[in-house]
């Protein structure tokens, strides 16, 4: 491995945390609302690390053999992406424009974390 391939390795890093993506804003959300923050971000933490970890140690080899896996998990992404974007779309229709933490029906910790594992 040279300078580039670790350089590369970092940056493509460094623009999957600077994003803000799905993931992060409902973490942001969650922290807004005062809602299961230490193990929404535990759970962001440790799965983050275990599929960055998976990429690394050879998931590429997984998907070289069973080339279906690529498409299952892109199907089940956007589904699951345009589903929660939907119900993002009518929560702001047709609720409210703006994150208020008063009257806001508590998430329980086990919805919190499922949303957490389809990011």
């Amino acid at each position: 491995m040279n300078f580039t391939d670790y350089s590369a390795g970092f940056l493509l890093g460094l623009s999957l945390i600077i994003a803000i993506g799905s993931q992060n804003a409902f973490v942001l959300k969650q922290g807004l609302k005062r809602e299961h923050i230490f193990f929404v971000c535990l759970f962001c933490a440790i799965s983050d690390a275990v599929l960055i970890s998976a990429g690394v140690a050879g998931f590429g080899a997984v998907t070289a053999h069973y080339p279906q896996v690529v498409n299952i998990a892109k199907i089940a992404g956007v589904v699951f992406l345009l589903g929660y974007g939907l119900q993002s779309l009518y929560a702001s229709v047709r609720l409210s424009h703006a994150l208020t933490v008063d009257g806001q029906v508590v998430t329980s910790l086990k919805k919190a974390l499922l949303l957490c594992f389809g990011f």
